[in-house]
């Protein structure tokens, strides 16, 4: 049995300009935080031939042309097991429909899990990748490569989309008193209602390819946004370096040996000259 979970996360500036839509022509930028809050797979070996599923329903197949749930059934089209015998289970610490890239996150945790079951490696930047092609190319869903690469990476990143369809992933290495003090200061609150994205970043999407004004202004706003967030958090961590270097700078005449030498040194009887 093996078992992966994946973080949700949310956005500190830039999300939206992660959709090709937009990165193609502009370039997106953005910075994300992951959350300890997960999605879970579980997969098993079935004992009889067949792929059982259970998620939010429950399918019982013997093919995986049969398989109701699109992820899972181009997962597996992917992996490509001719006969699977194979018991596939997820959960998650929140629904799905709340805006913290549930979706991205499940796929990454199944593509990681299907692997490990075939005990095949796969590298942070392919797993990423690969859940975008699933998404993207495969299932045409209008949505953008944060929620694998936030997925995938975790911690508090910024992520860089070029217009060459290829990432740049930079963790913020900020002090632990700055984590603390953003933890400090966010809430997150569950309304009780769940939408799917896809409607919302559909109509970005067209209006985004047809240039239109008021969107690519949005956007622009909320990437100036994640350069903020990038730029504030580059700040801190100079800062705080500064200060730890700082902290262990050493004055060697405050030094409590330097000083006892100098005390020996003025109390000590003059040597002798020879030549006198």
């Amino acid at each position: 049995m093996i078992t992966v979970r994946s973080p949700l996360r949310i956005s500190l500036g830039g999300g939206g300009t992660d959709l090709p839509s937009y990165y193609k022509m502009f370039g997106g930028f953005l910075v994300a935080a992951a959350i300890d809050k997960y999605v879970y797979v579980t997969i098993n070996r079935a004992f009889a031939r067949g792929i059982l599923l259970k998620y939010s329903k429950y399918e019982h197949v013997d093919k995986v042309d049969e398989i109701l749930h699109p992820i899972i059934k181009e997962c597996l089209l992917l992996i490509d097991d001719a006969e699977p015998h194979i018991e596939i289970s997820s959960m998650a610490d929140i629904p799905g429909g709340t805006g913290l890239g549930s979706s991205g996150s499940f796929t990454t945790a199944l593509i990681c899990a299907l692997y490990a079951s075939k005990r095949v490696a796969i590298s942070s930047a392919e797993l990423a990748e690969l859940a975008c092609q699933i998404e993207i190319d495969r299932l045409r869903e209008p949505i953008g490569k944060q929620d694998q690469y936030a997925a995938v990476y975790g911690g508090i990143t910024s992520y860089t989309f070029n217009k060459d369809d290829t990432v740049d992933v930079s963790p913020l290495n900020l002090a632990e008193e700055t984590i603390h003090e953003l933890e400090d200061n966010l809430l997150l609150f569950f309304t009780g209602f769940t939408r799917s994205a896809s409607a919302i970043l559909h109509d970005q999407k067209v209006r985004s390819e047809t240039l239109d004004k008021s969107m690519l202004s949005n956007l622009e706003f909320v990437k100036d946004l994640g350069d903020s967030s990038n730029n504030f958090a580059i700040d801190r961590a100079a800062g705080a370096k500064a200060d730890a270097i700082n902290a262990y700078k050493v004055n060697p005449k405050e030094l409590e040996s330097v000083k006892l030498a100098a005390e020996l040194e003025a109390t000590a009887s003059p040597t002798p000259d020879p030549e006198k």
